[in-house]
């Protein structure tokens, strides 16, 4: 009876395997039109409110060139009434910016990948190693590391300045810096607690 009324209507046929096609594909891969949810294109669409800030990480990029420029400069200028000590500082403080510099890059591109839309640089020959990979976690990870770099470039400047300074000002960015270090230690740890987890939920939707 039932295949009689198929044959009679093959229409009707067509629908009843369009059904079964969809009973095939995986939730997440059910694309749901988002004009039928407009507080859902409100909220996604939020994000773009972080654009402004990252367009002004640009612009403190261009002022630490700025000043490195400046720095370098001076340098050049002062370079035969300058002692080895104080080449070294000047030189470490050309570093800090540098890391700094590269702090902002991080958090430009990497959170701009993470938060606010991809950029699509698949097979480009200078997309970093990192960004193929990046979550929040990984750039919490590389934010701490290069905050320990910056801060290791402000202590090794403190203990080569160290005549000029008190002991209480030395001890405190010691134990500064260790604070980051072991603060650094601490998400690394936790994000290796995670990662299994992670990688059983996605096991679990992949069945």
């Amino acid at each position: 009876m039932v295949k009689w009324i198929i044959r009679a209507y093959p229409k009707l046929n067509s629908i009843i395997i369009e059904r079964e096609n969809l009973k095939e594909i995986p939730m997440q891969d059910k694309k749901i039109p988002l004009r039928y949810k407009p507080m859902t294109n409100i909220l996604f669409g939020s994000r773009w409110l972080q654009l402004p800030l990252y367009l002004g990480l640009i612009v403190a990029q261009c002022v630490y060139v700025f000043h490195f420029m400046v720095e370098l400069t001076h340098l050049v200028e002062k370079v035969p009434h300058l002692g080895e000590a104080d080449i070294m500082l000047i030189v470490l403080g050309l570093i800090d910016v540098v890391m700094i510099s590269n702090l902002l890059i991080m958090v430009i591109i990497g959170g701009y990948e993470t938060f606010v839309s991809r950029l699509d640089l698949e097979g480009h020959p200078d997309e970093p190693d990192w960004l193929s990979h990046v979550n929040a976690n990984l750039l919490k990870i590389k934010l701490a590391t290069a905050i320990i770099g910056i801060s290791s470039i402000h202590l090794l400047k403190t203990f080569i300045n160290a005549p000029n300074l008190d002991e209480k000002t030395m001890l405190w960015q010691t134990v500064i810096h260790m604070a980051f270090v072991i603060s650094a230690v601490s998400i690394a740890y936790i994000d290796k607690l995670m990662t299994p987890v992670h990688v059983a939920e996605k096991k679990e939707a992949a069945h």
